[in-house]
């Protein structure tokens, strides 16, 4: 006997049409951006069945079009548009409060990130600078576990001692609670993107890169109120594209690395291709016809850093290596030439110039601070080696540890 659908039960609809002009050419058929994140904005609902949902994602994958600007914008939008949502006012009025502008920094939200997938094993590099970072800048650090490494940021954090943070407790409804106490907030992706539990199974049975890969890094739950931020990425190709589809979001300040070894990061071995947002507005709010994208390299020389092979930081570590790394890196137990810190301190400096806080004449960031700027310029015209003292300086005065441990407070005070 049949028995009734239940009320709460998702509609499914089909996206065969869309699926049949997808291949073999999409622009031919004209497909759009906004066709392909109107689908893709399905899958978060559950309104895709599981063969369809495998069928976008391939076709999306075998044409090319998941690496074009425009669909990776529009798809991002459509993912931060089914995420759960965060009171934004509420966390401007507390960040607005806590950021101490400085330079060309205006106190907003910070985050520094990688698209994984470069095979590397590195250290984890973007979540450490993340905290470092947070000694001074407001960092919103939107992460998860690993699905292409053996320590993803989650992993990491999760096994820090002697307390780990409550991740699980940092969600829509506290966040504004814990930038009260903390400089620093790790944004959990399940926690924020509950409906990407549906496509979870379908990407492990593909076997291949998705577009979902890709999007990650331009999900923050809090993205419309980041100032700033590094965004990594494991192809050099793929490096443009990013920039563009960062200055198609609305993003102003910010800049896509990839390190020559398809690194994630940047380099500390060798050259890390840039391209950074430029605001050429003379006004408030700028658009995208505002912004330019330059491109140049750097080296770990032009952080006044000597270079290091990536088998020198850590490759392969378990995530409870890593986490007693970190410890060690955040209480300054570490060697001041350690190829994990130096590593560390290049992509924190990074942070710290592209956020605009090493545009200064002078700095009072506090005990052990003598003031003195190093105002000399490298490519891309940052100040490349200020950002470096500014980060060792985050390691050796306590700061960047006393924001790990208020927030690992905090996140552990909301009880279950």
């Amino acid at each position: 006997m049949a028995t009734d659908q239940e009320p709460s039960a998702p509609q499914i609809i089909s996206i065969t049409p869309l699926l049949k002009r997808l291949w073999p050419s999409p622009a031919a058929s004209n497909v759009t951006a906004d066709e392909i994140a109107l689908a893709i904005s399905h899958i978060f609902t559950d309104q895709l069945s599981p063969v369809q949902t495998g069928a976008l994602l391939t076709c999306l994958h075998f044409t090319g079009w998941d690496r074009r600007a425009d669909v990776i914008a529009k798809c991002a939008e459509a993912m931060r548009a089914a995420a759960s949502k965060v009171d934004s006012e509420a966390l401007a009025k507390v960040v607005k409060t806590r950021g101490k502008s400085e330079g060309q920094y205006q106190g907003g939200l910070c985050d520094i990130v990688g698209t994984g997938g470069d095979s590397h094993h590195t250290f984890n590099i973007s979540t450490t600078s993340s905290i470092l970072g947070s000694s001074l800048l407001l960092l919103s650090k939107h992460g998860n576990r690993a699905s292409t490494s053996k320590s993803g940021s989650a992993d990491l954090l999760n096994c820090t001692l002697p307390a780990p943070p409550d991740l699980m407790a940092v969600t829509p409804e506290t966040i504004s609670k814990v930038y009260e106490k903390s400089n620093y907030a790790f944004l959990f992706a399940p926690v924020f993107h509950p409906g990407m539990k549906y496509v979870a199974p379908i990407r492990r049975e593909l076997g291949w890169r998705t577009i979902f890969n890709l999007l990650g890094p331009l999900a923050n739950p809090v993205e419309e109120i980041v100032e700033a931020r590094i965004l990594g990425v494991a192809r050099r190709d793929i490096g443009p594209v990013f920039a563009e589809a960062l200055k198609m979001g609305g993003a102003s300040k910010a800049m896509v690395v990839c390190g020559e070894e398809d690194l994630d990061e940047i380099s500390c071995a060798g050259t890390t291709f840039c391209w950074r947002l430029v605001d050429r507005s003379t006004h408030t709010k700028p658009s995208p016809s505002d912004i330019d994208i330059e491109s140049f390299t750097v080296e770990p020389t032009d952080f006044g850093l000597p270079p290091h092979q990536l088998s020198e930081v850590s490759p392969g570590k378990e995530p409870h290596e890593n986490a007693a790394i970190l410890m060690r890196l955040l209480q300054n137990q570490l060697p001041k030439d350690d190829p994990i810190l130096h590593f560390v301190l290049m992509n924190t400096a990074a942070l710290f110039v592209v956020s605009g806080i090493c545009e200064v004449d002078t700095s009072s960031m506090g005990e052990g601070d003598d003031g003195k700027v190093i105002a000399e310029r490298g490519p891309g015209g940052g100040r490349w080696k200020e950002g470096v003292r500014r980060a060792r300086w985050a390691v050796e005065s306590g700061a960047a540890w006393r924001q790990w441990r208020q927030f690992v407070e905090v996140s552990n005070s909301f009880g279950n």
